[in-house]
């Protein structure tokens, strides 16, 4: 189940907690962030191969290539048994911002967003069918966990893709991480 905290960048005391589909996304709509739930129009393997994925969800991936101009579309899949999962995981910790679009669909699995567009920080728990998309220059920060279960599609305007431009705030030690985050609120 998607879900979402908000409190203040200093967390003094309980966050906010939406649970609805809805309320989520009007929320993170408030500030940009589009957030949207999508179904693939077939079923397909839990291991099929990146094209397999993409043509399961290419309408909608098609209408926001027309609506932002993504110019490509890959799939990435990370698995508790990922040889640099501690690596890959600790990339993206701390806070940081992007000059392009972070676009995540989720496939399977889960993955922890947080969102610092200004003194409220959004902790977005997204999950399978959920599609969060990140506007350029907005501070966040991802966990996929401990024990990574994700498969994502994510969409680029550019052929290098995301490149991070990192705060150097360390905000990010103050929020928790996927663990506990759903042990305090799912």
């Amino acid at each position: 189940m998607s879900l979402m905290s908000i409190q203040s960048e200093n967390p003094v005391g309980p966050a906010e907690i939406v649970r609805d589909f809805d309320g989520i996304a009007e929320r993170l709509r408030q500030i940009g962030v589009q957030f949207e739930r999508w179904e693939a129009d077939c079923e397909f393997e839990a291991e099929a191969d990146q094209q397999t994925v993409l043509s399961a969800y290419a309408k909608p991936l098609e209408r926001l290539k027309t609506m932002y101009g993504f110019q490509s579309a890959d799939v990435i899949s990370l698995g508790q048994d990922h040889p640099q999962k501690e690596l890959l995981r600790a990339k993206f910790l701390d806070e940081h911002t992007h000059s392009d679009f972070e676009v995540r669909f989720f496939v399977e699995g889960r993955g922890l967003f947080y969102l610092h567009p200004d003194e409220t920080v959004y902790g977005v728990l997204c999950e399978q069918g959920d599609l969060i998309s990140v506007p350029a220059g907005v501070k966040h920060w991802f966990d996929m966990g401990e024990n990574p279960h994700l498969k994502c599609i994510r969409l680029f305007t550019t052929p290098e893709g995301w490149v991070a431009d990192f705060t150097g705030s360390g905000i990010s030690a103050s929020f928790p991480t996927l663990e506990p985050f759903v042990q305090a609120f799912a």
